[in-house]
């Protein structure tokens, strides 16, 4: 067979030979939209990686970018990849510390930055030597104590609309992302081009995102949370249209730019999709019939919310799972032949979970003996990932490497995730806790991911998060933190009863503490480890038991 390199060059050519005329639509942050075309795109993705070379990087650089979801952050997603270097996406919403812990970590040369985070940025690189320039993303640079700064039309003007690409080896580097750091400091996760490439094949299959030139594609989960999901590669791979909302995640612009760019594929955490169907229920003019399907990550939708996108909007929610490590996807909720002949609520069970692994990622659950758990839906272990885009190490981080990697009979390196999962006759895998986060009360495991998605499967229920609070007698029980629906009237008793439609007693939450809102990690999960701080100092005594 002939020696074809899979890399990020094939993506962007399969685009602007096949698809130059397709749009690429940004939202900017004044409500205006730019529109331009592939073979635009690829104009100036030449004419920044001329722009790269004039700065003296080299070969296997990184550039770190700071940015929302837009055409020019678009640009960087191939530009430093197809000439040798690599993107670090950075993640805009971290603590002051561990931004620039990264930007030190990863050796960032030249940091790109939206307009609305160059002050963020300057107070975070103001001990770094590593960067040795700053390229805001616009037209002008604002005020800015920044050295060695310059506006992104101005570095790129004026050099060629051409490049001579480089021969490139698909197991280079073309990318890297950075967990969110929730228990310690941020580690770092390599992707190579290779990787990319075949994460962006899987896409397009039928049997998981399905993603075509027939679809216009819009990735609202942010472009630095690991290569937003994938899609702006697999996009370019398929030739769709793309939709970049910029900063825009509240419900009016998501829902007008769905109408008004007819976007068929969509993928956010399930808080975008709840505030929007509430947004949609008050605005019906507002015509979404062109969504086909929406893909959800970050934590499980509720069934309610399934239900109603089906009902409603015939536009099936798809729940997807995978991590920063998996570049970042593993399974999908899609139906069987199996599954799609069940009775509708059976068949919202399996929607509900995790999924089934994709094609390209092999999985195994092992219990704390390290053997592998039934295949019952019940038993529960942690799950591991093998696959050709999951990470084999953390960047420099030995430690942390011996600690969440392990190697089979064979010699193939398996990621244990640190996910709590069962797996059913079927093949679905449902995550039912984190490892950190599963509540261990009397020595039974309670599943907090199931008690949070049956509470907010109720219909007065917004959010809800539970968390493992100390306790004298049974050494953990649950705590649930819920945020009733405005106006709602409720109240622990009816949420009790609610629960004990499907759960045993010793499973409900031993408090329920009703709040406004519920913290967020910087990738939009519940903050558990900000809510742990909170109830610090609550332990439950043997009198408080129900």
């Amino acid at each position: 067979m002939q020696d074809a390199p899979l890399t990020l060059q094939k993506l962007l050519n399969r685009a602007t030979t096949l698809f130059p005329d397709r749009e690429i639509v940004t939202a900017r942050p004044d409500g205006s939209r730019h529109r331009y075309t592939y073979a635009d795109a690829a104009d100036r993705i030449a004419q920044l990686a001329h722009a790269l070379d004039d700065a003296g990087l080299e070969r296997g650089d990184r550039v770190a970018t700071v940015a929302d979801n837009h055409h020019r952050h678009f640009e960087l997603y191939f530009a430093p990849g197809c000439s040798g270097r690599s993107i670090h996406m950075s993640n805009m919403r971290l603590p002051d510390d561990h931004l620039e812990y990264i930007v030190r970590d990863a050796g960032d040369r030249v940091v790109f930055v939206d307009p609305a985070y160059v002050e963020k940025v300057a107070r975070c690189t103001a001990e770094l030597d590593c960067v040795e320039q700053f390229v805001v993303l616009d037209d002008e640079v604002p005020e800015t104590d920044l050295d060695a700064v310059t506006d992104y039309e101005s570095f790129i003007e004026g050099y060629p609309t051409e490049y001579e690409w480089p021969v490139l080896d698909e197991e280079e580097e073309c990318g890297m992302c950075y967990t969110s750091g929730t228990t310690g400091k941020p580690k770092g996760v390599e992707y190579t081009h290779r990787a990319v490439y075949l994460h962006s094949m899987m896409a397009g299959h039928a049997d998981t995102e399905s993603i075509s030139q027939q679809d216009t594609v819009m990735p609202v989960v942010p472009m630095f949370h690991a290569n937003a999901w994938g899609l702006p590669y697999a996009a370019t791979f398929a030739g769709s249209k793309q939709v970049l909302p910029g900063p825009h995640t509240d419900p009016e612009p998501v829902a007008t730019l769905v109408a008004e760019e007819e976007v068929t594929m969509s993928a956010a955490v399930p808080t975008v999709w709840l505030q929007m169907a509430e947004y949609l229920d008050d605005h019906p003019e507002v015509d979404v019939s062109n969504i086909d399907r929406l893909v959800v990550g970050g934590s499980a939708p509720p069934k309610s919310l399934i239900r109603k996108y089906d009902e409603e909007y015939d536009a099936p929610i798809i729940q997807g799972w995978g991590m920063t490590e998996m570049s970042p996807l593993g399974t999908l909720s899609t139906l069987t032949t199996e599954t799609e002949a069940k009775p509708p609520e059976e068949r919202d069970e399996f929607r509900a979970k995790a999924g089934i692994p994709v094609p390209g990622i092999q999985v195994r659950i092992r219990n704390d003996e390290g053997k592998p758990v039934a295949r019952d839906g019940e038993e529960m272990g942690e799950l591991e990932v093998h696959g050709p885009w999951v990470a084999d190490r953390y960047h420099e981080r030995p430690a942390a490497t011996t600690e969440s990697f392990a190697e089979d009979e064979r010699g193939r390196r398996w990621l244990k995730t640190g996910d709590i999962a069962t797996w059913d006759e079927y093949g679905y895998v449902d995550i039912v806790d984190r490892v950190k986060d599963v509540i261990k009360s009397g020595g039974e495991w309670i599943s907090s991911v199931d008690l949070e998605n049956e509470l907010m499967a109720h219909e007065d229920v917004v959010e809800a998060t539970v968390i493992g609070i100390p306790h004298e007698r049974w050494q953990e029980r649950p705590l649930a933190v819920v945020v009733p629906a405005a106006d709602a009237d409720l109240s622990t008793e009816e949420l009790e009863a609610h629960l004990l439609d499907r759960f045993p007693k010793w499973w409900l939450p031993e408090r329920i503490v009703f709040r406004e809102n519920i913290p967020h990690t910087s990738t939009g999960k519940f903050d558990k480890m900000a809510l742990r701080e909170q109830f610090d100092d609550l332990t439950l005594s043997a009198d408080e038991e129900r």
